[in-house]
């Protein structure tokens, strides 16, 4: 079984207003699916191959700089395009919204240093909402297409939260502006599906 770039659950027009159709375009079909067929490749006549992608990723010390980098990728764009909607829940509920608030007092605060994260992460990376290994929510960024759940990472757990840093994630709309883009996030991040990504982790 070879992996494959999963279909957007959207239209590459539909948030446009945040991120523009050429960028969604290209970011998935393009980048990602490059992902994909470096992954494949790069697991070819390995232990890794057979695995799945979270069994990878989880066990990543394993393998080489091909399988991280694009095992990286594949898993990280797959949580990424899920977590977007032209119609999202604006505000999580339930035990996500219980446990936000516990840990950083309010959203706002939350967004404050999630936005800061994303907005120091140095080059290429991502920024995560995460849980730990007890259950309890945090924030990291890591460089290039590293993650949380990846058993090389020091702030270790289950990523809910991704957003993309890299410069192909907004550069045509955007240009340097990351923290525009950054900011243009929250419109389209659907908590919804956090919430749901939360509930598959502390079950």
């Amino acid at each position: 079984m070879s992996f494959e770039l999963p279909a957007l659950p959207y239209a590459y027009n539909a948030l446009d207003a945040h991120i523009d159709t050429a960028t969604m375009e290209i970011h998935h079909t393009k980048h990602h699916q490059a992902y994909v067929n470096k992954l494949n490749d790069a697991i070819k006549g390995t232990e890794a191959e057979g695995k799945s992608l979270e069994e990878i990723i989880k066990n990543i010390s394993k393998f080489g700089a091909g399988v991280r980098n694009n095992g990286g990728g594949h898993y990280n764009h797959s949580l990424f395009w899920t977590i977007l909607s032209p119609s999202p829940a604006k505000a999580p509920e339930g035990a996500l919204k219980a446990a936000i608030d516990k840990k950083w007092g309010s959203l706002e605060d939350f967004k404050t240093q999630f936005e800061q994260a994303a907005a120091t992460r140095f080059g290429s990376g991502w920024a995560w909402l995460y849980v730990t290994a007890d259950g309890e929510v945090a924030i990291a960024s890591t460089p290039n297409q590293d993650n949380p759940l990846m058993d090389v990472n020091p702030e270790n757990g289950t990523p809910i939260l991704g957003l993309d840093v890299w410069e192909h994630a907004y550069y045509l709309k955007y240009q340097n502006k990351r923290p525009d883009y950054i900011t243009a996030f929250w419109n389209v991040l659907d908590w919804k599906a956090v919430e749901a990504n939360y509930a598959k982790v502390v079950g």
